[in-house]
């Protein structure tokens, strides 16, 4: 009897691009090779592990190199990290690995997920001017996103969706894909936000500073102006007779805030160009910049009217900061109440140096978010809807790469993960376009047999570990998906 000769190529389904791959070579996605006319995912299967013994990767007598990100412990916790996927729908999911935790007989289900639907909430902390809000943001030319609303001391950006992925020209999908994988991948991506007549390059990386038109920041404001008002008015009583904070939203005036009243600040005439909301408080003294306080201005003279003969006084000391404490100046009226600079003294410069110790530092943080569909529930259950009812019902606990996954209430299973308490290299992509992004579903294995699992493929998580796979630390935010506090069994006897 004669072998029979397996082909030069070989068929991968593991998407919907069904690659024909050659001896040696790997498919569009870089994830998996014909390997000896076998089909083989590259990564290795990812497993988190309890425990502080470091060794090195591939087994206790690897010569490789590592990064120290690979240790040995005790209780395993197997992630969909190159796992492989369930493509077409029907299949089990890859790895569906059961072992018993503080007496009780757990059930992890995980596989990689093709997200067509799913993108990145990108917060960028920073006072800093990067786009008006509905701005559009170009990765390569081609629009990705955009600005959302700003929250305090941060702005926010809204990338990908199935949109930009699937709906514009096939470059735009791809430029979007690239710059997702990129982002979760926790790899700079830069980008330009607005027209060419007030556009901002920035560059994101998941955990690094913002790097806005060149310039690595590093503050992000402790509050807006008039917050800052309150928060550091004996800083300044005896040594200035007022006090401007300077902030894009909310600038801050000492002598006229309820601060400065309740600390008997007398008024100084002081004159702020800008909308008044209430005592002490502006709104729209300058344009959005990267100047003071967010501000379009290098000059914080330039939000100042006359003062008022009938109140001001020769002498008067006025004090000016911005939000960050980064930008201060002081100053004197002369006989014709003009503000003069003046060297700033002392005890005023600590105070702007106690502002900026009081801020935080200026951080990127990037959120994958996806919807989980057809293909994920159906490699869990033949009966999908069960699924979503169990995890709303908090009966099965839902992980990204063993973090956990925050699941948005309503239907469907609509997860969001801050991608710095995943694995490294935790996402992959394929060229429909779409994400390749892992998800687990940890459950009690009675819960699993009554959703309709498919037990029959249940393996003990000892049998799947292996010298080929990669062993990590769990990462300190990220959870522990194994944790029985996660679960509400109490549900299920209502």
């Amino acid at each position: 009897m004669t072998d029979v000769a397996k082909p030069e190529k070989i068929r991968c389904d593991a998407c919907p691009v069904m690659c024909y791959i050659a001896e040696g070579n790997s498919g569009a996605c870089d994830r998996y090779a014909n390997h000896g006319g076998e089909l083989v995912r590259l990564d290795p299967l990812t497993i988190i592990q309890s425990g502080q013994d470091l060794v090195p990767f591939m087994g206790e007598g690897a010569t490789e190199e590592w990064d120290g990100d690979i240790f040995k412990g005790e209780r395993q916790f197997v992630t969909a990290v190159g796992a492989g996927t369930t493509y077409p729908d029907y299949k089990p999911a890859p790895f569906i690995a059961s072992q018993e935790v503080e007496g009780v007989d757990m059930v992890t289900v995980v596989t990689e997920g093709i997200f067509s639907y799913c993108g990145v909430k990108v917060k960028i902390d920073t006072d800093r001017h990067i786009g008006h809000e509905r701005d559009v943001v170009r990765v390569d030319g081609e629009p990705i996103g955009h600005v959302m609303t700003s929250e305090y001391g941060s702005k926010m950006l809204s990338l990908g969706g199935v949109e930009h992925l699937t709906g514009g020209s096939k470059k735009e999908g791809r430029v979007t894909c690239d710059a997702l994988l990129r982002l979760c991948n926790r790899e700079p991506v830069t980008m330009v936000i607005g027209e060419e007549n007030h556009s901002t390059e920035v560059v994101v990386e998941a955990g690094k500073p913002p790097i806005i038109n060149g310039v690595t920041e590093s503050l992000m404001r402790v509050g807006c102006g008039s917050a800052t008002i309150g928060m550091f008015p004996k800083q300044w009583i005896g040594h200035v007779d007022d006090v401007v904070v300077v902030d894009d939203h909310i600038t801050g005036v000492l002598s006229e805030h309820e601060t400065g009243k309740q600390l008997d600040v007398p008024a100084t005439g002081i004159k702020i160009k800008g909308r008044r909301s209430t005592p002490g408080r502006y709104f729209q003294v300058a344009e959005p910049g990267t100047g003071w306080g967010g501000t379009d201005i290098e000059d914080p003279l330039a939000i100042l009217g006359p003062f008022n003969p009938k109140t001001a006084w020769e002498g008067l000391r006025l004090f000016m900061v911005s939000t960050t404490g980064e930008q201060f100046s002081y100053y004197e009226l002369d006989a014709d109440l003009v503000p003069q600079l003046r060297d700033v003294p002392a005890k005023l410069a600590a105070s702007a140096a106690l502002i900026a110790e009081n801020c935080e530092p200026s951080v990127c943080s990037v959120l994958f978010m996806g919807g989980a569909g057809g293909s994920l529930r159906a490699g869990v259950t033949e009966n999908p809807v069960r699924l979503t009812k169990s995890v709303k019902d908090a009966l099965t606990h839902v992980s990204c790469g063993g973090a956990d996954a925050y699941v948005w209430p309503g239907g469907g299973i609509t997860v969001m993960v801050d991608v710095l308490d995943m694995p490294t290299n935790s996402f992959g992509y394929v060229p429909t376009p779409a994400l390749v992004a892992p998800i687990e579903f940890t459950l009690r294995v009675r819960d699993y047999a009554a959703l309709g699992g498919h037990v029959d493929h249940m393996r003990r998580v000892s049998d799947i570990n292996s010298e080929q796979a990669r062993h990590v630390r769990q990462k300190p935010n990220a959870g522990d998906p194994m944790d029985l506090g996660n679960y509400n069994w109490k549900a299920d006897a209502e």
